[in-house]
Parts: structure tokens; C-alpha cells; sequence
């Protein structure tokens, strides 16, 4: 860049780097900070002066990071949990911070709320956010720290644990489930169009082609409240259909093979307490709790 680099780096041009990197657009970013676009462009303008590299790059989807902008994002989010440790006070090994966890809807609102709610009264110096979005949030852009994905990641400089497996079957009323165990066509709950990407969906539509979807919503959890009123059966983790008192597993086949569960995490974060206070909290809850999730 032409202009001259400057030496001091102002934590606030790395808190809005941050958001921005995050979030992808000026938009996003302003809301999550509460700011205007103009102090987003400002202080990303300045930072990059600050460096002396050009850290993100417009295009018609949003910001990228450079290359630079990439190393700049992972040096920012080490900042900002050193930050929040100084803000906790104290220089022991004390897991303090906000640490962000991403998982599906259905793992989130069907399982982990209530769990992972208990940690920061464990720890009171640790936040927890939980992000509840179909779309994988990015661990490269420092949107999560922690991220539990179905099936093995492919790629990716991450460390990837494995929590073990989630097994399916179909859930509905006993007045559902008789007619359909007797030889009844069945009539399914499913996936909304918007969703009809995720394995799930697409299996289904593969294995049951004729069948009536009387009703579509976009995650498991939504699912089950429609199988609850009795309008069809639902394809469901067991680890939501065995917790739902007013349904019952049906005997029809076949069923959705099992899915691994994979934790993630950054590289660079295997020595952050919090972090791996979460990481090892999450491992030892899905193997106590194995027999909801498996076969």
C-alpha cells in the first residue's frame, strides 16, 4: 500500500478487523458492533495503514480476506482472548473468555443448550456462545472456536476428535405408528425445500420418493413438535425422538445409516484453557451420554 505504515496498533481497529472478517460484509459487521458503515470502512482503512497491507478485498458476495488479512484474522483473535482474560483479571491457567460453539439447530436446541449451559457456572469465568446455524460457521474466519460437524471434515487445518456416531429412526404417535406397522403407507414430516440439500433430506426423498410429506420444517427439533401433533412420522436423531415422552419409535424400514460426530478446533487454540476446557467438558458428555445418540 502507498500509504506509510504506521507503528502502534488501536485494539479498536482490530475489534471492527474482527467483526468484519467474521461477518463477511460492512453491514453484518456494523450490527454485531452497533456502529455505522462509515466507522467499519475507517477503522478497517486504518489498520491497514497501521500494517501496511491491504487485509480484505471487496467482491460481489462480500469481503474476502487477503492472504495477509488471513494471518491478520488469527492474530486478531488471539488478541481479543487475551484481552478477554486481562478484562477477568488473574494470570493463572483458570479458563476465562468467551468461548464460540457452532452446531446444527437440532444437536444445538435437542441437546447441548441445556448441557453446555452448566459450564459457566463450573467456570464463572467463562462465557459461552452458542451459535444455532445450518450453515458451517468458520473456524478460519474466527466466526466459532469450537465447531461439532456430522462426518469426518475432509480438509482443513484443524484438529478433528471424534464423539462417536447418531443413529436414526422413524418417531410418531402409537396412533401414527399402528396403521404404518400394519402395512399403511406412511406419511412423513420432512425437510422445508430451502433445506432439501442437507443429507438428510436428500436421503429421504431417495428412499421414500411416493411418500406424502404432510409437513416440512428445517430442522429435527421442529420436526418432532409436527410428529408430536400426530401429522406423520419423522425421521429422527434418537437422542431427540428417545427425550420426546409423547413419541415412539416405529418399526419401518429403511432408516438413515448412522453419522459420525466430529469436534473441531484451531490449531493454534490446543493451549488456550478455555477453549480446552469446553473441548474436553464436550468430549466427556457425548461418550457419558452414548446410549441416547446410538443404535
Amino acid at each position: 500500500m502507498a500509504e506509510k505504515k504506521r507503528t502502534e496498533v488501536d485494539w479498536e481497529d482490530v475489534r471492527v478487523f474482527l467483526a468484519l472478517g467474521r461477518h463477511g460484509s460492512l453491514s453484518a459487521a456494523a450490527r454485531a458492533l452497533s456502529v455505522n458503515h462509515a466507522t467499519i470502512a475507517r477503522r478497517i482503512g486504518s489498520l491497514q495503514a497501521t500494517l501496511g497491507e491491504k487485509l480484505v478485498e471487496r467482491r460481489p458476495e462480500g469481503y474476502i480476506l487477503t492472504p495477509a488479512g488471513a494471518r491478520a484474522l488469527a492474530a486478531a483473535g488471539d488478541m481479543e482472548a487475551a484481552v478477554q482474560t486481562l478484562a477477568r483479571g488473574g494470570a493463572d491457567e483458570t479458563p476465562k473468555g468467551r468461548v464460540r460453539v457452532n452446531a446444527s439447530p437440532a444437536l444445538s436446541l435437542g441437546f447441548l443448550i441445556g448441557r453446555l449451559a452448566a459450564l459457566p457456572v463450573l467456570y464463572p469465568g467463562l462465557d459461552i456462545d452458542l451459535a444455532t446455524d445450518l450453515r458451517a460457521v468458520s473456524l478460519e474466519r474466527h466466526e466459532a472456536d469450537i465447531a461439532i460437524r456430522l462426518d469426518r471434515p475432509q480438509d482443513g487445518d484443524f484438529i478433528a476428535k471424534p464423539l462417536g456416531t447418531i443413529a436414526y429412526g422413524f418417531y410418531g404417535t402409537p396412533d401414527v405408528c399402528k396403521p404404518v406397522e400394519d402395512g399403511a403407507a406412511p406419511v412423513l414430516v420432512g425437510f422445508d425445500e430451502i433445506n432439501a440439500y442437507l443429507p438428510d433430506a436428500a436421503w429421504l426423498a431417495r428412499e421414500y420418493p411416493q411418500a406424502r410429506v404432510a409437513f416440512r420444517a428445517n430442522n429435527h427439533v421442529a420436526q418432532a413438535i409436527a410428529a408430536r401433533a400426530g401429522v406423520g412420522l419423522a425421521m429422527l436423531p434418537h437422542y431427540i425422538g428417545r427425550q420426546d415422552p409423547a413419541l415412539r419409535l416405529c418399526r419401518l424400514d429403511p432408516v438413515m445409516p448412522p453419522r459420525g460426530i466430529w469436534i473441531l478446533t484451531r490449531r493454534q487454540d490446543r493451549k488456550n484453557p478455555a477453549v480446552s476446557t469446553v473441548v474436553d467438558y464436550l468430549i466427556r458428555l457425548f461418550a457419558d451420554e452414548r446410549g441416547l445418540f446410538e443404535a
